[in-house]
């Protein structure tokens, strides 16, 4: 197998495209903005880098067997696991960075460093928008439609039901501008935290809870069980309470850093490669990386 070529053309990326998701979209901006390349969605396979979601499963069925010759070997960053898998694939691909230490430890890996690529999305998208009063409720794509989700939407008119199926630019946008979240999205979570923005774990239907607990680590969030969508009207009266902080801002801050550090070089542009986007001016631009 040989290593992927250096900056040249589009770059490769696998997102889960199955069902409309913001979530997974989010990969393409911000792996676009991070290595300052037009990123063009590919077939597993054929992939350089692998980042946001719990795809690990898939680089796993793609890359198990090494007698099968690659054209490329591809990059994990940021990537999780949605329950165990056999590790043997990771002699054929090249880990950066995992989302969390439950996958780190599913997969049999030491590290002390993680991160979710979605954190980065505030940065990606730039020009933050202005906080208001509203209450933003992001159910997973499954639940968009679930009767107790539209019931708990209508029964505060400070509540906003934001569709994780729209475009990403616009959901994260909605986020952004709220007071508090309450989310069953992971993505919403993840999201809400780029932002600065509050938010609450929410009951996520028959998703299971591992991918959630393993983001929660990665930044040192206390995360343990969700809460029910019908008891979201009494938790929203108790957030006048609430002076906006988040208790794991400096986790957040420990894993954005994390992922600007690891993400692989060999991928970057080559402007991209003399810019250093963890250190922004006042106007929030990176400035530039001198040698010598």
């Amino acid at each position: 197998m040989t290593s992927v070529s250096l900056h040249n053309g589009p770059l490769r990326l696998f997102w889960w495209k199955g069902t409309p998701n913001f979530g997974d979209a989010l990969s393409r901006i911000v792996t676009a903005y991070v290595s300052g390349r037009a990123v063009q969605h590919s077939r597993p396979a054929e992939a350089d880098l692998f980042a946001v979601g719990s795809i690990l499963q898939i680089v796993r069925r793609n890359f198990s067997d090494k007698s099968t010759p690659k054209d490329n070997v591809p990059w994990i960053w940021g990537s999780g696991v949605l329950h165990y898998i056999p590790n043997g694939f990771l002699e054929n691909v090249q880990v950066a960075l995992l989302r969390g230490p439950v996958t780190a430890a599913l997969l049999g890996l030491q590290a002390n460093r993680f991160g979710d690529p979605g954190l980065l999305i505030a940065d990606a998208l730039g020009d933050k928008p202005t906080r208001g009063d509203r209450i933003g409720l992001v159910p997973h794509h499954s639940q968009i439609d679930d009767p107790m989700v539209r019931a708990v939407a209508a029964s505060d008119p400070a509540f906003d039901l934001i569709d994780p199926r729209r475009a990403p630019e616009v959901v994260c946008q909605q986020i952004g501008a709220c007071r508090h979240v309450f989310a069953s999205s992971l993505h919403g979570l993840i999201t809400a935290d780029s932002y600065g923005v509050p938010s609450t774990w929410v009951w996520p239907g028959d998703q299971g809870y591992l991918k959630y607990h393993d983001y929660a680590a990665s930044v040192g969030r206390a995360m343990i069980a969700p809460e029910a969508w019908e008891d979201i009207p009494g938790l929203a009266r108790g957030l006048h309470h609430d002076d906006g902080s988040l208790p794991h801002a400096d986790g957040i801050a420990a894993a954005q850093a994390a992922l600007y550090d690891t993400f692989p070089a060999a991928l970057r542009s080559h402007q991209a490669l003399a810019v250093d986007p963890t250190k922004k001016t006042n106007t929030g631009a990176a400035t530039a990386v001198h040698s010598g």
